[in-house]
């Protein structure tokens, strides 16, 4: 019989103040006037949880939009209350040309009563442009917004297009919870950077095998991998061994990694995201205001296919498979939808080029059970991947190198009953992607760490509490001919301290709790550090400053 916390992690799947650099008198007022209206609403905090609390908000900077022309379009308008997805038709704005510096989506949702975090897609000529996941509602009601650069999916916006979109919702006596979304586009005037604006985006046929253009000079497959549907793959980072007594057991423990394979060959490795619903941990308490990083715009891993472009431009079709490592064999609960990014070579019909390396170290995989009257398994799992290849372009042969090593350390540790469940985990995935033709080489590295600290406790009294701090960080360094060009840091970090108590009804859990995000982004295109942070549902500070 699976423990209580598990349980429950299965079924729950402003005061503001400023820091101003140099501020004028003005400026100084507003922020004394904005301090004296923190003092105010603190004196506003509630002593529990009551029926309602603020909307869902996130400290993630808003997309920056062009000041230029720009055209709306409804992509979806619906609710959903059930599993029926969402059918329509898109039509691109005439008004706006068929190029654009940028395209926003934004889908506006709304929710009240009782409802379980559910996750849902869009999808625009088959398309994945979009995955996501809800908040818990209130009582009284919530609305939240999720904004998402989509420029990248030009391509399939400039003729008419199938829109589908579902979230999966169970809409009965007791979840009465009606999830209501608006989803469009807007589309501003101008031309986007060539570079990151493909030529097509193509989807993989039903036997999953993708065509080419035969002039095809670059090639990014993204994957937007998500372990959900309720079961154990939800939090496979908990996962044990089989020989631990535990209840989610995997045959080699909680180390996941997503492979991509072309023909059979491994192409690309990735260490998913530990993604954490808005009921995740057993206590949606800490969630209600901030979601986790990434809970509602869930961003796909990219793989740089191009040193297979001379192999996949022969204009046959070509298999491309996505698995997760380490999920029990015949067990499901991963979603892995495959987008393909090409970008061609306008002077030549025909690119050819060649595969010339293919070399993946041995997977690493340590999962070690340490019986005691409080349980432990550490892991220490780890992957190399490096491929190469080249294509004969219009201008000159380019040479590709794409080399990343992922590594997964953790600590698992809880007593008999799992009334004491905690992790300490972290995660890199480190890339390097190499464009070596005319003129100087080119390189991107990426380091990119996750990390995850926290433990929920059951008390005699039946109060659970969580304590969990979420990390998403990454570091970008291009480089010419060895030189640096640009760079980039990002530290989005989450901190959730609730508690409640169980097996009563809701409006006698007495629940408390704190959550702050501080999400920073800086480098060589500027600067932006937002922080949040609530108490009992209340946002008691929203701080921007660089």
């Amino acid at each position: 019989m699976r423990s209580r916390i598990v349980m429950s992690m299965l079924a729950g799947a402003t005061l503001l103040a400023s820091t101003l650099l140099g501020a004028s008198p003005a400026q100084a007022a507003e922020t004394k006037t904005q301090a004296a209206d923190t003092k105010a609403q603190v004196a506003d905090v509630p002593a529990e949880f009551g029926t309602d609390w603020h909307d869902p908000i996130t400290a993630a900077p808003p997309i920056k939009k062009p000041a230029t022309k720009s055209c709306q379009v409804t992509l979806a308008d619906t609710e959903f209350r059930d599993f029926t997805p969402y059918q329509g038709t898109y039509t691109p704005p005439k008004a706006c040309g068929d190029h654009w510096s940028k395209v926003v989506l934004r889908l506006d949702g709304t929710v009240a009563g009782r409802q379980y975090d559910r996750l849902g897609y869009l999808h625009v000529g088959g398309v994945e442009i979009l995955r996501t996941s809800t908040p818990e509602p209130s009582p009284d009601g919530i609305k939240w917004s999720v904004e998402k650069d989509v420029t990248r999916y030009s391509a399939t916006f400039r003729s008419a297009q199938d829109v589908e979109m579902l979230i999966g919702n169970v809409v009965d006596d007791t979840y009465t919870g009606v999830i209501g979304v608006k989803a469009t586009l807007t589309f501003y005037e101008g031309r986007p950077a060539a570079a990151q604006t493909p030529d097509r985006v193509l989807t993989l046929a039903a036997d999953s095998t993708v065509t080419t253009p035969r002039n095809t000079e670059r090639i990014v497959a993204e994957v937007y991998a998500t372990g959900s549907g309720g079961g154990c793959e939800e939090f496979w980072y908990l996962a044990v061994p089989d020989s631990a007594p535990y209840s989610c057991q995997a045959d080699k423990g909680p180390y996941r990694e997503v492979q991509i394979k072309v023909d059979g060959q491994l192409a690309g490795i990735a260490a998913p995201f530990p993604n954490v619903w808005t009921g995740g941990w057993s206590d949606p308490f800490l969630w209600y205001v901030i979601p986790g990083p990434r809970a509602f715009d869930v961003k796909p891993i990219e793989y740089d296919l191009t040193p297979f472009a001379g192999l996949l431009n022969d204009g046959r079709p070509h298999h491309v498979d996505v698995s997760v490592v380490g999920v029990p064999e015949g067990q499901s609960g991963w979603s892995v939808p495959v987008n393909v990014l090409v970008w061609q070579d306008a002077q030549r019909a025909h690119v050819t080029g060649k595969l010339t390396l293919d070399r993946a170290g041995k997977l690493a995989n340590s999962s070690t059970y340490t019986p005691g009257s409080e349980e432990r398994v550490d892991t220490d799992a780890g992957h190399r991947l490096t491929t190469a290849g080249y294509v004969d372009t219009s201008h000159g042969r380019v040479r590709t190198t794409v080399d990343r090593t992922l590594a997964n350390t953790s600590v698992h540790r809880w007593i008999d009953g799992e009334n004491m469940d905690g992790l300490d985990a972290t995660w890199t995935d480190d890339e390097s992607v190499t464009a070596d033709g005319r003129g100087p080489a080119r390189t991107t590295a990426t380091h990119r760490t996750y990390t995850m600290n926290g433990a929920t406790t059951i008390g005699t009294d039946d109060r659970l509490r969580t304590v969990l701090t979420l990390g998403d960080r990454a570091a970008v360094v291009d480089t010419r001919d060895g030189r640096r060009t640009g760079w980039s840091r990002l530290d989005d970090t989450y901190t959730g301290d609730a508690t409640y108590t169980l097996n009563v009804p809701r409006d006698q859990r007495h629940a408390v709790g704190t959550s702050s995000e501080r999400y920073r982004l800086y480098g060589s295109g500027g600067c932006y550090d937002r922080s949040l942070t609530t108490a009992q549902g209340v946002l008691t500070e929203d701080r921007s400053g660089c």
